[in-house]
Parts: structure tokens; C-alpha cells; sequence
């Protein structure tokens, strides 16, 4: 079997010393860019791996973050992690992803290992019934932790998400102003503080504009596109069925406008349709999808930038940072209860 590739190997085929061979192989800006570059393209040439456990072991740095979420599948966690990775490289951190689909076993499970593997933080969306003192557990044993989409009261660190609450009642306030006075909300669920706040949301809007809230028209379910189309069903049979429908996600409502067509009511001029979250598909759906846009971007941007400044020394503070949502009118929504056109044009 052949011999590993030493640095003083490298560094003796360069004229360097191993010092500045270590330093930029870890990207250190102690070493001109220029040398850097030679040396990275020589330790490729000859078959070097860098270390990791052994650096970590003289740093008490692993390099590694873990993030975890509900689903990667969801593109709302996509675009939050397109951000994260993006934040996180420009700190050197690699990340490990993990998704616990709202097993909270699993949660604790993945956790225990980025533990086990002494990483230096851990990004997540927590899982369905994660008490406070999860989070407590990974503080103690310096895992510094922070929280994106998703928060936990009592956890002692910094949660970043958008203002939920905020975001659906510019959804159903443009309902109304449409017109509308019977407005659904399906989706969603009050186990989770993303839930609740768009639910509570929905139902300051109604009871700005004077209409009563029906619990017959809060149709809860996952955030997930099966969920909505199953909604459609009980909407469609639902008396004194609603003109208006605010979805918990997009997911929830292009699923639901699916389950409409099924049942021969046409979203957008039948029905009005909002979702929630703007994802990319929204744009392009067939009516367009009016929705909210809530900041993923954003919001991963900052929670991995929080993440960098507490492995810098900034000691862990529990605060909500609240990402301003914005409203995205397009077609599923241009029609009044009446089918009358009215309300606004798509943007």
C-alpha cells in the first residue's frame, strides 16, 4: 500500500516550511494568495488529504456545522440553506444536513453525533416537540445552537424566521379588499410556533374587517402539497362553501388548487388562492400563485451569520428576529367572491 503524503513533503518539494504549508491548506490570510494557491495545487498533484481530525485536536476547531431541518424536499428549506451554505463558506465551515421530518428522535439522534463529532455549532429548524431543554443539552456540552423558521420559548438563543402573524394578515387583508367576506385558511398546524402565528394572523384580519372567525372553514393540515389537495375535498362539501381560501405555504396551496380542478371549481376565478412563502414554482404556476414572500434568504443568511458571530465569542442571548414578509399578488387572487375581476392586477 502506498505511503500518505506528508506536508514536510510538501513543503520540502516547494522550499517552504511546514508552518506555512499548514496555514494555507486552512486558507489563512497570514499566506499571500499567490502561495496559497501553489500550494493547494501541489498537495492535488501529489495525493495529500488534509487532516481534519488532527487539526481539530490542536484548534478545538472541526470545521463542521450542523444544520437541521423538517425536509430538504420542501423548497422553502432549499432556499434557507442556499443561504446558510453560502454564509457558512465564507466563514470555512462545512455543513452536515440533516432531516428529521418532525421526528424528534431522530432530532436528538443527530445531534448526539454532531456531539460525538465535536462540531462547532448547529443551525435548525426544530422538531415538532422539541422542548427547551434540547436546546440547553447542546449549549452545555459547546455546541453553540441557532434556530431559523421555528422557535422555542425558553431556549436561550437566537431564533430567525419570519413575522408570521404579519405575513398572513396581508394575505387575508388582500382578500378582503378583494371582496371577499368568507375566507378559509387551510394548512397548518398549532404545534409549531410557524402555525400558530399564521393562524393567529388569519384571525386578526377577519376580526379587523368584522367577520366572525368559523371553525368549520380552518381546515389544518401538514405543510405539504398531499395535505392541501386532500382540503380541496372537505372545502368543495363544506355549505356556504368560502369564494376565498389563505393557505398555510405554497406547498399546501398548489396542492390545493390541484384538488379544486378535481372537483370542478377553476382557482383564481372560482376560488381565490394565496399560499405563503414565495417559492420559485409559484411564479410559474398555472393560475400564478399569489403569495408571501417571508425572506428564506434572508433569514439563513442571518441565522449563519449569528451562528459565526457566537463561535467568535458572542455569548448566546434568546431573542426573535423577525424577517419582514412581503405580499406577491398574481392571478390566483385577481377575482372577486363574484368572479367579477375585482381587486388588483398581478404584479
Amino acid at each position: 500500500m502506498a505511503q500518505k503524503v506528508k506536508l514536510s513533503t510538501i513543503a520540502e518539494t516547494l522550499g517552504l516550511s511546514t508552518a506555512t504549508v499548514s496555514l494555507a491548506l486552512r486558507d489563512s490570510p497570514l499566506v499571500a494568495e499567490v502561495t496559497r494557491e501553489r500550494i493547494k495545487e501541489e498537495a492535488r498533484a501529489s495525493g495529500y488529504i488534509y487532516n481534519r481530525r488532527a487539526a481539530s485536536l490542536r484548534t478545538s476547531k472541526s470545521g463542521i456545522v450542523g444544520v437541521c431541518v423538517a425536509d430538504i424536499m420542501n423548497p422553502f428549506f432549499g432556499e434557507i440553506l442556499k443561504s446558510v451554505e453560502n454564509e457558512l463558506d465564507r466563514h470555512r465551515q462545512t455543513f452536515v444536513l440533516c432531516n428529521h421530518y418532525d421526528d424528534l428522535a431522530k432530532q436528538r439522534s443527530f445531534v448526539d453525533t454532531m456531539l460525538q463529532l465535536g462540531a462547532d455549532g448547529l443551525i435548525m429548524s426544530p422538531s415538532i416537540g422539541t422542548p427547551a431543554s434540547d436546546i440547553h443539552l447542546a449549549e452545555e456540552n459547546d455546541l453553540p445552537v441557532t434556530l431559523i423558521a421555528r422557535t422555542i420559548e425558553g431556549s436561550g438563543v437566537r431564533s430567525f424566521h419570519g413575522d408570521d402573524s404579519y405575513g398572513m394578515r396581508l394575505a387575508v387583508g388582500h382578500l378582503i379588499e378583494g371582496g371577499h367576506t368568507r375566507i378559509a385558511m387551510v394548512g397548518g398546524t398549532d404545534l409549531t410556533s410557524t402555525g400558530r402565528e399564521r393562524e393567529r394572523g388569519y384571525c386578526e384580519a377577519l376580526e379587523n374587517a368584522g367577520l366572525p372567525f368559523r371553525e368549520e372553514w380552518r381546515l389544518k393540515g401538514p405543510r405539504d402539497r398531499h395535505s392541501g389537495f386532500d382540503a380541496a375535498e372537505r372545502f368543495a362539501a363544506l355549505p356556504d362553501r368560502p369564494t376565498a381560501v389563505a393557505c398555510f405555504s405554497d406547498l399546501v396551496a398548489l396542492g390545493f388548487m390541484y384538488g379544486l380542478a378535481r372537483h370542478g371549481l377553476r382557482p383564481g376565478v372560482d376560488v381565490a388562492v394565496t399560499g405563503y412563502d414565495d417559492i420559485d414554482e409559484a411564479a410559474i404556476a398555472m393560475p400564478s400563485l399569489t403569495t408571501v414572500a417571508n425572506g428564506q434568504s434572508e433569514v439563513g443568511r442571518q441565522a449563519a451569520e449569528a451562528l459565526a458571530a457566537r463561535l467568535s465569542g458572542t455569548p448566546a442571548v434568546e431573542s426573535v428576529e423577525l424577517i419582514t414578509p412581503q405580499l406577491k399578488i398574481r392571478q390566483s387572487s385577481r377575482f372577486g367572491p363574484h368572479g367579477t375581476g375585482k381587486g388588483k392586477d398581478p404584479a
